[in-house]
């Protein structure tokens, strides 16, 4: 039942961060019209970097497609851990508006590292 619970979680969870790096390449999803300045200000400074939003996009649909196989999830939570604090720390400073669904996004790596640590341990020795 629990890998069951964790295999939907992961569903889940992939297929937003797929979406949203499809959405940074072919920009489906429109931003909202009202944004506070600062949150303006820190997507310009990372538009200013034309090479970096891509690679964040690359990034979030990779760790997402591994997130979603089960053999493949424990890379895919490294994969998507820098981007996943990036977003924590941004809606924790910047955008509190964001901050629940990033805790709970969070959460869900956690879990998926803390199920997976037995295959960590190598990288730690």
């Amino acid at each position: 039942m629990k890998s069951k619970i964790l295999f939907v979680v992961c569903l889940l969870f992939g297929l937003m961060f797929i979406n949203a790096g499809l959405n940074k390449f072919l920009n489906y999803m429109p931003m909202p019209e009202e944004m506070p300045e600062n949150v303006m200000r820190d997507f310009n400074a990372l538009a200013e970097l034309s090479w970096l939003m891509p690679l964040i996009a690359l990034g979030e649909i990779l760790g997402g497609i591994l997130m979603i196989i089960p053999k493949l999830r424990a890379f895919g939570a490294i994969v998507i851990f820098p981007i996943m604090m990036g977003i924590l720390l941004f809606n924790l400073f910047e955008a509190q508006s964001g901050l629940p669904i990033a805790i709970v996004l969070f959460a869900i790596m956690t879990w998926v590292i803390i199920e997976n640590k037995e295959k960590y341990l190598p990288m730690l020795r």
